[in-house]
C-alpha cells in the first residue's frame, strides 16, 4: 500500500491532522497516571468508522496482534476487537495501537482513552499512560503512521505528526518502529533493581519521578523527599561508598572491630604478588583493589604461575592488587538496610549441566537463550561471556569449550558467583544462622552504609561463621542483589 508524503500545509480536508500534544508526568484531570495527550482532528475521516474500512481491522491485527487480548469497555480478551467491528473511530484506535506498541518494546502499559472535544466535530483528544515520555510519544506518532499506512488511498495522509515527535525513520515499516522503539526502552529502561524499588513505590501508594535518562529517582515530595539511585540513596555516605570500594580498607577495618575478614596484601607487581601468596599461604585469591562485579577476581590460585596470571587478570582491572586469604565455603549475598538484615542468597556460579551430547560452548549457548538472561545489568540475570577467565577456569579442570560432559554433570565456569557474570541466586533468608546476621549487620555499620550488600562466605549459611570458618570478603555499596529481594514492609 503506498504512503505518500504530504508536505504540511498541504494536507485535503480528509487527512488526519495532530492539532495539540500535551505530556502529563502526574496525576492530571484525565487520569492519576502519567500519559500523553494528542489532539487529533480527523477531518473526513470522521464519516468513516472502522467498520466502513474494509480490510482495516485485519490488516491491523495482523500487524499488531497484541491488541487482540485488548479489554477495552467490555473489560475482558477480544473487546477492542468487537468495537471495532462494531465500528468505532480512528482515534480510539490509535489510542490502543500506541499502547500496545509500548508493550511491545518492553514496557508495562494499559490506560488510556478518547474524548471528543467539546463544539469541536471530529476532534478527539488521545490519550494514553506511558513509562518514558520520549518512548510513549515516539508510540504516539507510529501508531497514527500505522493507522494512516492502513488506510484506503484515498483517505492516506498525516500533518502534524512532528508535532509529537521527529521520526528516526526514513520511511516508516513495522519492523523498523519496533527496532526503534525496543532499544530506545533498552537505553532509557530502569535497571532491574531501580525497576523493583519503583514497583515497591507504586505498591505502598509513594509517589516517584524520574529525574535523569538513567537512574536517578525521586520518592514523595516535600520534607518526605528521598533520592535513590539504583540501591544507592540521599543517606548513603560519600565516604562510606568510597570504603566500599578499597577491598583492603575494608577487610582492614573489619578486622580491627573484630569480625571474620581475610587478610590480605597489596601487591603492585608480579612478583609482590607471589611473595604475598608465600607469606599468607596457598591457595589464595587474587582481585582487584578498587575492582567491582567480579571483574578480575580469582580463587583457588596454588601455584606461582597461577598467582602470576591471576595478578595480571586482576591488574588490567585496577592498578593496585590486592592477594587474601582464600575462605572455603558457599558464597552469600546478605542485604542490609537501615541496619537489619532484609534478606540473604546463596550465589551459586555459572555452570553448565552436561547431556552426553552438547558441548561446553553449545551448553552455554543454550543457557544464554533464558529469557530472563540480558547484557550488562539490563536483566535479573546476565549471559554468560565466554572470555580468557572462563577459558582458563574451565582448563583447570580438565575442560574446553569443545568437552562434552557427560550427562548430569554440572561443570562450574568461573570463580566467581556474581550475577553480573552469569551466576544466580538461591534465598536463604530463612535459613541464616543469627551470628551471620549479626555479623553482616555489623559489617554495614563498621564501613558506614545505609544500604550494604555483604559477602558472606560460610560453609553452613545454618551455621555460626565463627564455629565453621569463613566470613565477609566484601561490602558493597548499591549492591544489585537488591532487584531479587522482596523489599521489607
Amino acid at each position: 500500500m503506498n504512503n505518500p508524503e504530504i508536505e504540511p500545509g498541504l494536507q485535503p480536508a480528509q487527512t488526519l491532522r495532530v492539532q495539540e500534544v500535551g505530556v502529563y508526568r502526574g496525576p492530571n484531570l484525565h487520569s492519576r497516571t502519567k500519559m500523553v495527550r494528542i489532539q487529533l482532528d480527523l477531518g473526513k475521516l470522521e464519516q468513516y468508522p472502522t467498520n466502513l474500512l474494509p480490510g482495516f481491522v485485519d490488516a491491523l491485527l495482523k500487524h499488531v496482534p497484541g491488541l487482540r487480548e485488548h479489554g477495552c469497555s467490555y473489560g475482558e480478551p477480544g473487546g477492542l476487537v468487537l468495537r471495532m467491528e462494531e465500528g468505532t473511530w480512528l482515534g480510539h484506535v490509535a489510542e490502543h495501537v500506541a499502547i500496545e506498541l509500548q508493550n511491545m518494546a518492553g514496557a508495562d502499559v494499559a490506560r488510556g482513552k478518547t474524548r471528543s472535544v467539546t463544539n469541536m466535530p471530529g476532534v478527539y483528544n488521545v490519550m494514553f499512560e506511558y513509562e518514558n515520555e520520549d518512548v510513549g510519544l515516539l508510540a504516539g506518532r507510529f501508531a497514527l503512521e500505522l493507522v494512516n499506512l492502513l488506510l484506503p488511498i484515498d483517505l492516506q495522509g498525516l500533518a502534524g505528526a512532528d508535532m509529537i515527535a521527529p521520526s528516526p525513520l526514513a520511511l516508516f515499516t513495522m519492523p523498523e518502529a519496533l527496532r526503534v522503539l525496543r532499544a530506545a526502552h533498552s537505553e532509557i529502561a530502569f535497571g532491574p533493581t531501580t525497576a523493583s524499588i519503583v514497583r515497591e513505590a507504586e505498591a505502598r501508594s509513594i509517589p516517584w519521578r524520574r529525574l535523569d535518562n538513567s537512574s536517578l529517582v525521586q520518592l514523595g515530595y516535600g520534607k518526605h523527599l528521598k533520592r535513590i539511585r539504583a540501591s544507592c540513596s540521599s543517606l548513603t555516605s560519600e565516604i562510606a561508598a568510597e570504603i566500599a570500594g578499597d577491598k583492603e580498607l575494608t577487610n582492614r577495618l573489619l578486622i580491627e572491630a573484630g569480625l571474620p575478614a581475610p587478610l590480605g596484601i597489596v601487591a603492585s607487581s608480579a612478583e609482590e604478588a607471589v611473595e604475598a601468596a608465600r607469606t599468607l599461604g596457598l591457595p589464595v585469591v587474587i582481585k582487584p583493589v578498587d575492582g567491582n562485579h567480579g571483574r578480575g577476581v580469582n580463587i583457588g590460585l596454588s601455584s606461582q604461575s597461577e598467582v602470576e596470571w591471576g595478578f595480571e587478570q586482576a591488574r588490567a582491572h585496577s592498578s593496585q592488587v590486592l592477594v587474601e586469604q582464600q575462605f572455603v565455603g558457599g558464597d552469600h549475598r546478605i542485604l542490609v538496610i537501615g541496619g537489619r538484615l532484609v534478606a540473604a542468597a546463596k550465589r551459586v556460579p555459572a555452570h553448565v549441566v552436561g547431556d552426553g551430547r552438547a558441548t561446553i560452548a553449545q551448553l552455554i549457548d543454550r543457557k544464554n537463550e533464558d529469557p530472563r538472561r540480558g547484557n550488562g545489568h539490563e536483566s535479573a540475570l546476565t549471559r554468560i561471556s565466554i572470555d580468557e577467565c572462563l577459558i582458563h577456569y574451565i582448563a583447570r579442570s580438565g575442560y574446553t569449550l569443545a568437552s562434552v560432559p557427560e550427562w548430569g554433570k554440572s561443570v562450574m565456569l568461573l570463580p566467581t558467583a556474581n550475577l553480573s557474570t552469569g551466576g544466580t541466586a538461591i534465598d536463604c533468608t530463612e535459613d541464616i544462622h543469627p551470628d551471620n546476621a549479626r555479623i553482616a549487620c555489623r559489617a554495614a555499620r563498621i564501613v558506614g552504609l545505609d544500604i550494604a550488600g555483604i559477602d558472606l562466605v560460610a560453609p553452613d549459611i545454618r551455621r555460626s561463621v565463627l564455629e565453621t570458618g569463613g566470613g565477609i570478603i566484601e561490602v558493597n555499596a548499591g549492591p544489585g542483589s537488591a532487584c531479587i529481594f522482596p523489599l521489607p514492609r
